[in-house]
């Protein structure tokens, strides 16, 4: 419209390419993994994911990635809303699943993480057989073996922090990496101010 409130003359239509489209609101349902194909533009298509429940997560420092389960939306930047309603976008900090990972770090380091304290069952369980071939490999890679005493913690919980890297309501995704470091102590203090 002009400044006076008067009607300007349409100079062109609608085009297809300047469409929106409604955005997908990913949710996390447990258990359930709905998504739908959306035609794109050039006979491209999209993946919207309307309910996911899991995910490809990577370990950055230690080069591993897995497939585990997402517990719980933990903090969104951008908005609250997306928190209390449990929706997954991109850079959204979510809860997931540490079994694999710790699973991974038993076969990978002989040592079981998430353990307080041995147990008689420990005590008398045998241990496993190994050959001497995979003995070399597990002594070897525990000289350089490190992990933060917050991972430790979260470990000892059974769940890591993660932040979502991929775009769920474009690829039909859920995929990202755990968190470390400064990113992870960031965060940890950013959950807890929501607690209190």
């Amino acid at each position: 419209r002009r400044a006076t409130g008067g009607r300007m003359p349409v100079h062109k239509k609608k085009r297809l390419f300047e469409m929106g489209r409604q955005a997908s609101m990913t949710k996390l349902a447990p258990g359930v993994k709905r998504v739908r194909p959306v035609k794109g533009r050039g006979g491209n298509r999209k993946y919207r994911a309307l309910r996911v429940d899991a995910g490809n997560f990577s370990w950055g420092s230690e080069q591993v990635t897995r497939k585990t389960r997402i517990l719980k939306v933990e903090y969104n930047a951008t908005n609250n809303e997306l928190q209390r309603t449990q929706t997954l976008v991109k850079n959204g900090i979510v809860t997931v699943d540490a079994a694999p990972f710790r699973q991974w770090y038993l076969q990978h380091y002989g040592v079981e993480l998430g353990k307080k304290k041995k147990t008689e069952e420990d005590a008398t369980k045998e241990p496993v057989k190994q050959s001497k071939h995979v003995l070399g490999k597990i002594k070897s890679a525990a000289k350089d073996r490190k992990l933060e005493d917050k991972l430790v913690t979260a470990f000892n919980s059974n769940r890591l922090l993660a932040c979502i890297s991929s775009r769920p309501g474009q690829s039909g995704r859920c995929d990202g990496y755990i968190l470390e470091g400064k990113e992870l102590e960031f965060y940890i203090k950013k959950a807890d101010k929501k607690k209190k």
